[in-house]
Order: structure tokens, then sequence, then C-alpha cells
């Protein structure tokens, strides 16, 4: 799938989804998405270093896989905003930011689904494709 398509289906989901990025494992940005009218909470630069962070400890999920399984996404929880990251494949992170008043666990499930490309899975939100 291409990443332009995927973002646009991720912020297509519904209105809690705030930001979404694909990286690629040196935490460059391969391509990004942000819903009208969001403005984001970090600048450029704590961005850039946020999503080293997030590329970092996913090579080490990645590294002690064998012992804990594959990493399938991390939810992070602030005051403000809710992050989840998870592996495109063995080469680019997705990171998407939703709103704090609800709905991550549909979201989540809808996301792994369409990544999955397995359309037999109910999906507990968003437009099914």
């Amino acid at each position: 799938m291409e990443f332009e398509s995927l973002l646009d289906k991720i912020l297509s989901v519904n209105e809690y989804v705030r930001y979404a990025t694909i990286c690629d494992m040196k935490a460059k940005v391969v391509c990004s998405r942000i819903r009208d009218g969001v403005t984001n909470f970090l600048s450029d630069k704590k961005m850039a270093e946020s999503l080293k962070y997030s590329v970092n400890a996913w090579k080490f999920r990645n590294d002690n896989s064998e012992h804990l399984g594959q990493g399938k996404y991390v939810l992070a929880v602030y005051e403000n905003v809710r992050r989840v990251t998870m592996p495109l494949d063995n080469k680019h992170v997705l990171l998407v930011t939703l709103d704090n008043k609800g709905g991550q666990s549909d979201i989540i499930e809808w996301i792994q689904t369409l990544l999955n490309r397995d359309y037999t899975r109910p999906i507990g939100a968003g437009p099914q494709y």
C-alpha cells in the first residue's frame, strides 16, 4: 500500500485522529498528514526528537522480540493527546496521534486491520475498505 493513501485512510477513520506520520528506521519522515484545523503540540524540532526516540524504542523492541514476540503497537497516553506507534514493516514505523476524547481501541483495531489487510475481521471504527 502506498504511504500517502494509507495516511489518508487513517485520517478518515474519525475526527479523533489528529496526525499520522511514517518514518524510516533513522527517524526520517517519509510521509505525514495532519487534520485540517489541528495544531501540533510539539515544535518541528521536538517532533523530530520524539520520532528518534520512538524509532529507537522500536528497535529495542525488535531486538527483544525473540523473547517477547513481535511488537504490535505501543500506546502512550498524555494529558493532551494519545500517541500510537506501530511497525509497518522492517524499514518503517507509523506514528498516529489521537485526541483524548475517546475511541482509541476502535481506532487501533481499525488501523491494524487495515495494515494486516484482514478485511474479514469486524472493524470497530472507521470506514470499511
